[in-house]
């Protein structure tokens, strides 16, 4: 079971996240940041669930501590504020996913799962698909004894797409997170990269990449075929 940090403040919220959760993962908590420092410290910590307002240290500062030492462990941030502001201050200071109270607890599991899938990818830095490995050390891929090496932008989009296989990522997802949060590219460059990556792979039977029209893309798996 992977193990969870909480960070909550409220009692009734902590008991909540612990009680819908525990059947999955082992759960761990924490009343705020000064105390999540500390218990990250004396764990093996897969992912972080944390609140934004909070005494002592709050969520930001908690995140960015975390950050500017270089631990790179998957991090939601709950809260009961949905202005854009503390949306992009939570990205920007490390944030890897975002989610309003109240929660909605069958959307959290999903997101938690993607959120570990994905750094077990990152931290293996490849993934396998059927005879395609996806290399993140080389930028490359690699069919039997064909290599295809690939520009940044295009690597990483591919490897953010097949991180998330049959998942539909929308344009702005994938902006934020391959170009960033403050980048002033927009949706025609996410076009030109997906149509680059359609023609450099349009053969392979692994996989495809799709549009779903009016929302973003998605990488299909065909046949099950990904490890």
């Amino acid at each position: 079971m992977a193990n969870l940090l909480v960070v909550e403040d409220d009692a009734n919220m902590r008991l909540l996240l612990t009680a819908r959760l525990k059947s999955r993962y082992t759960v761990i908590t924490a009343v705020d940041g000064e105390d999540a420092l500390d218990k990250y410290d004396g764990g093996n910590i897969d992912l972080i669930i944390t609140d934004i307002m909070m005494p002592r240290m709050d969520g930001f500062t908690f995140i960015e501590a975390l950050r500017s030492r270089g631990d790179d462990v998957p991090v939601i941030m709950l809260t009961a504020k949905t202005d854009q502001p503390d949306k992009g201050k939570g990205f920007a200071v490390g944030t890897d996913d975002y989610m309003t109270k109240p929660v909605n607890f069958e959307e959290l599991i999903w997101r938690i799962d993607a959120l570990l899938r994905r750094s077990k990818i990152a931290n293996e830095g490849k993934i396998v698909i059927g005879d395609v490995t996806v290399d993140k050390e080389t930028f490359s891929v690699t069919r039997g004894q064909e290599v295809t090496e690939l520009p940044s932008k295009e690597f990483q989009l591919l490897f953010l797409l097949l991180s998330y296989p049959n998942k539909i990522l929308t344009k702005e997802t994938i902006l934020d997170n391959i170009w960033g949060y403050t980048s002033e590219s927009d949706e025609n460059t996410v076009r030109t990269h997906i149509n680059r990556l359609r023609n450099k792979f349009d053969g392979y039977p692994e996989f495809e990449i799709v549009t779903v029209r009016g929302i973003g893309y998605k990488a299909v798996i065909k046949n099950e075929q990904k490890k």
